[in-house]
């Protein structure tokens, strides 16, 4: 190192002598406008001396040029200053496209003139890139002199020393992507929840793999490696041995690989959109969310009129106002409001003397579109927070919350009372319904406790007595009423079945439903069938599948 009371005893070839030519060149480089700028870039040229002749400076200048369109990702500009320009800016824009850079850095060393006249300039590359970090290589750069105007003798090698003709770099992926678990710490198989990994990128492209791309990838900064690729074909045909990358964090449900498998046998015969899920009541606890087909997650996120389960809310509003299980109620086979026709599904009715039990038991419609009267235009939808429907959930997953608006009108009301006009909920907010019900109170589901910040607590909470009661009226949809496909059935199961009505078919078409728990266990549950008929026919045999297989 050169001391500062010494400098002036140098001779000509001093420190001095050395920045000032440095001094001349980087002034023609801004002057050029070729330093990059705005934080993305930096280019350097080290060395260079008194000791350079003219031809090493002569040749530094394209050099730093073209360096400097590199580094700012300009690789037209960069490619001005090679003897093939075309073909330069050609592979340079492909290697850009494929790695995009957020920033890259080029620092080059002096130059060393060889025999046959030509400068060899050591440079090196350092990248950031998103999902490979910072990669960095080493190359070297031939300046030729072209009649009489010196450019970079640009070949592929430029880019990369391991690069050939033909070839360009490209990232891919390393296989070290971490994996999402079930409860028990394996791989989560359902397909739908888990989604999809892009091949060509390596990055998560739906589900929890999207929403969990830089936690399983390592933060974005693992998962992918530097390649010489096949320019036509894309095919990697080289590693170029970059930095190892950190490896990512395995994602855990709380997915109970028995449930989910129960769950998904049980659709395996239904040849239409469907889903399933269970929850544990004491904790909400997501077991099992199992769609048919994958693809659509709808056993979280779906949205749907809930039909007749949505009578579970409606029976919790009038049981708050003071209606008893054992009071009479009236079920006829038609209800008219306002000009508009309510009926029972077959146009069933009911006897004289039947009771709030039995018909909220057989799910009479026009009980419930009657007794509208008995509620305000609030009254549902205070109910229903009670459940914690309309809620914002924090699960660690997408999901539908479900949405009870207060009723704009005599129709509106009617047609809520019974899940239908505009109440909505997907099978999670239903199965949460019936674990509200056990519970005797709502506690949010989750799915992936380690990423959930906040749990949602209802506003409302549910009355103790009129938890007991609902308890009481789902054990008698089961043991006397439409969910009588449950029967006998080990574990006490309590449930309510639906009939949804959608679409502007004449008949309507119909959701079929059935959600409802164990008493003997801590799992609720609900069963959606989509353009699946009826609640009791149909999604009650699937129910009833599910549940045998987890009393084995």
């Amino acid at each position: 190192m050169t001391h500062t009371g010494s400098r002036n005893s140098h001779g000509p070839h001093t420190t001095h002598g050395r920045w000032r030519r440095q001094g001349r060149l980087l002034a023609v480089l801004v002057a050029l406008g070729l330093l990059a700028g705005g934080g993305y870039a930096v280019f350097s040229l080290l060395g260079g001396d008194a000791q350079d002749d003219e031809q090493v400076t002569s040749a530094r200048k394209p050099l730093a040029a073209f360096l400097a369109g590199w580094a700012g990702h300009d690789a037209r500009k960069a490619a001005r200053y090679t003897d093939t320009p075309d073909s330069a800016a050609s592979l340079l824009t492909s290697v850009l496209t494929n790695l995009k850079p957020s920033k890259t850095t080029i620092d080059a060393a002096g130059g060393r003139k060889k025999d046959d006249g030509e400068v060899d300039f050591p440079f090196t590359v350092s990248m950031t890139v998103p999902g490979a970090g910072d990669l960095t290589w080493r190359s070297r750069a031939r300046v030729v002199d072209t009649s009489g105007s010196w450019k970079v003798a640009f070949t592929s090698p430029t880019v990369h020393p391991e690069l050939t003709s033909g070839q360009t770099l490209a990232l891919k992926s390393t296989g070290n992507r971490a994996r999402v678990l079930d409860a028990e710490g394996d791989p989560l198989q359902a397909d739908s929840l888990v989604g999809t990994v892009d091949p060509a990128t390596g990055k998560g492209a739906s589900g929890l793999e999207a929403r969990y791309d830089k936690v399983l990838s390592g933060g974005g900064k693992a998962g992918k490696s530097l390649v010489a690729a096949d320019r036509e074909s894309g095919r990697a045909v080289k590693n170029l041995g970059t930095e190892a990358k950190a490896a990512g964090r395995p994602v855990r449900t709380t997915i109970d690989p028995r449930v989910q498998r129960a769950a998904a046998d049980a659709l395996a015969d239904f040849d239409g959109n469907a889903a399933i899920v269970a929850v544990n009541p004491d904790n909400g606890r997501i077991l099992a969310a199992a769609n048919r087909p994958g693809g659509l997650n709808r056993a979280l996120e779906g949205r749907y009129p809930p039909g007749s389960t949505f009578k579970v809310v409606t029976a919790a509003a009038l049981l708050k106002g003071g209606l008893r299980p054992g009071d009479p109620a009236a079920c006829p086979k038609f209800a008219d409001v306002d000009g508009q026709r309510f009926e029972n599904q077959d146009q069933f009715d009911l006897p004289p003397g039947s009771t709030f039990r039995d018909v909220f038991a057989r799910s009479c419609n026009t009980y419930f579109v009657n007794a509208r009267g008995r509620l305000s235009d609030t009254a549902l939808r205070d109910a229903a927070q009670a459940f914690g429907v309309g809620g914002s959930w924090d699960v660690g997953a997408s999901t539908y919350d479900g949405s009870v608006p207060v009723n704009t009108g005599d129709n509106d009301k009617a047609a809520a009372t019974i899940g239908q006009a505009r109440v909505l909920a997907s099978p999670l907010v239903m199965a949460s319904m019936a674990a509200t019900v056990k519970n005797g109170g709502f506690d949010q589901p989750v799915l992936v406790p380690d990423e959930v910040r906040k749990k949602y607590r209802a506003p409302a909470r549910l009355d103790t007595e009129v938890a007991g009661r609902l308890r009481e009226l789902m054990r008698a949809t089961v043991t006397s009423g439409s969910a009588h496909a449950l029967k006998g059935l080990p574990g006490e199961p309590h449930a309510k079945t639906g009939t949804a009505e959608f679409g502007g078919d004449n008949p309507p078409r119909t959701h079929a439903w059935m959600i409802g728990y164990q008493g003997g266990s801590d799992l609720a549950w609900s069963v959606l069938l989509e353009d699946g008929g009826s609640g009791g026919a149909d999604a009650g045999p699937v129910a009833a599948r599910f549940l045998r297989a987890l009393a084995r």
